[in-house]
């Protein structure tokens, strides 16, 4: 499993401040704290306003930091064209969907012509309920992205999360699931899977945010889930990657590790 750090985001409050007084020293040791991710996820904003200034900025700070791979969370396509250069490795584009970004098309093109992967997202204004609805989505996206010349292996396949507190949260992780687990057995070539797990605990009581979040990582594991912005910074999480990555043997397990 990829796991990919999501700490840098606009819910996080500490580094949201630090990127406002740019910072550079408070945003190098969050990053230089996020050493157990395969990926660190950059977001700046919800929108995309003004990242095409405060983006490329960031990326030069984490690239300084680590080597670690980077997920570039922005649908401002002036803000990935000055950014993806600036990464030492080809990033993960997250995401694209039905409405966004505004003009779907080039950053396809931007993709198919940087290398680099993408996020497709199982979403219109909102993410749908319905299984159908997803697949569909996700079918309707694969297709724009084949056009585009984008093969499979760099596309990773978003089912889109919702908060299992609202109304119909639960309906909605369960098509989740279902829909991860079709995609494995009907896409070919086969594409990947990703899910952004805090998604499911917004609104929740803080203490009891991560068992959900650890809980619901085991459960899209076993769907065959193959990518996770986690909180990589918090136990319960730590050990549930950990395992899952002992069951799936991906590493070698030891409970001196796990203790």
């Amino acid at each position: 499993m990829i796991v990919i750090a999501d700490n840098l985001n606009t819910r996080n409050r500490t580094y949201i401040e630090a990127v406002k007084d740019r910072d550079k020293e408070a945003i190098s040791r969050l990053v230089s704290g996020l050493s157990q991710a395969d990926m660190i996820n950059i977001q700046c904003s919800l929108d995309g306003s003004g990242d095409e200034e405060t983006l490329p900025w960031l990326v030069e700070i984490v690239r300084k930091v680590t080597d670690k791979n980077i997920c570039l969370d922005s649908r401002n396509i002036q803000a990935l064209k000055k950014s993806i250069p600036l990464c030492k490795n080809p990033p993960l584009i997250n995401y694209i969907s039905r409405t966004e970004p505004k003009d779907p098309e080039k950053l396809l093109q931007l993709v198919a012509e940087t290398g680099t992967s993408l996020v497709i997202r199982a979403s219109k204004a909102t993410p749908p309920i319905s299984l159908e609805t997803k697949l569909q989505i996700i079918g309707e996206l694969l297709d724009m992205a084949t056009a585009a010349y984008i093969p499979s292996d760099r596309l990773f396949a978003d089912s889109s999360l919702v908060h299992i507190c609202i109304g119909v949260g639960q309906k909605h992780l369960n098509n989740s699931t279902e829909c991860i687990r079709v995609l494995k057995e009907v896409i070919e070539p086969p594409i990947k899977t990703i899910a952004w797990i805090s998604n499911a605990s917004t609104g929740m009581p803080v203490t009891l945010r991560k068992t959900v979040e650890a809980a619901l990582l085991c459960h899209l594991s076993g769907a065959g889930l193959d990518a996770a912005m986690v909180d990589v910074l918090d136990e319960k999480i730590q050990k549930t990657i950990y395992l899952v990555k002992s069951f799936r043997d991906e590493i070698v397990f030891s409970p001196a590790d796990i203790a």
